[in-house]
């Protein structure tokens, strides 16, 4: 019996459904349309209203940049999002008595609400996407995210750096 190795492509051709970040991409996508489906018919939210909500959930106060930030979103689409969760009622502003730039997100007793039936469904999908999954798949997926995750991180710096060098030029 031999046993036939898979090489990578050559770098003459490699396409981009060959790179790593494409793929991840992909299945990141594939995962939260899913989950853009369900929210919108189960909670009447948007993809992005999900995170905001999620976010504020655990980890409220938070300001508009932090919220953007973590949610992934620029602050305008932040803020869009936002603003119509606080028009339903959903999402408080907290305005700083000293400094009215300065407003604090959280939920109200409704967003709270929302909030734990969201998690109860992005729990439910998390459980069917990880039993795909054998657990010494599952450690060994988490181990591998967190070393992609520092790549991408380190791979960010150097391109900072380099921006710099090519700012002095």
């Amino acid at each position: 019996m031999s046993v036939t190795r898979v090489r990578p492509p050559e770098r003459s051709a490699l396409r981009i459904t060959d790179l790593v970040s494409y793929r991840l991409g992909r299945v990141a996508h594939l995962a939260s349309r899913g989950a853009a489906l369900r929210y919108r018919r189960e909670f009447g939210v948007s993809l992005m209203e999900w995170r905001i909500v999620a976010l504020l959930g655990g980890f409220a106060p938070m300001s508009l940049r932090d919220v953007a930030k973590e949610a992934g979103l620029d602050k305008g689409q932040a803020s869009r999002a936002v603003s119509a969760l606080h028009a339903r009622g959903l999402v408080v502003r907290d305005v700083d008595s000293e400094d009215a730039r300065l407003v604090s997100l959280g939920l109200t007793r409704a967003g709270k609400t929302l909030y734990r039936g969201l998690m109860r469904a992005a729990a439910e999908r998390n459980d069917v996407l990880a039993a795909a999954l054998t657990p010494a798949e599952r450690a060994s997926f988490d181990r591998a995210l967190e070393k992609l995750a520092r790549a991408a991180q380190a791979l960010i710096r150097a391109e900072r750096e380099k921006a710099m060098v090519a700012e002095e030029i």
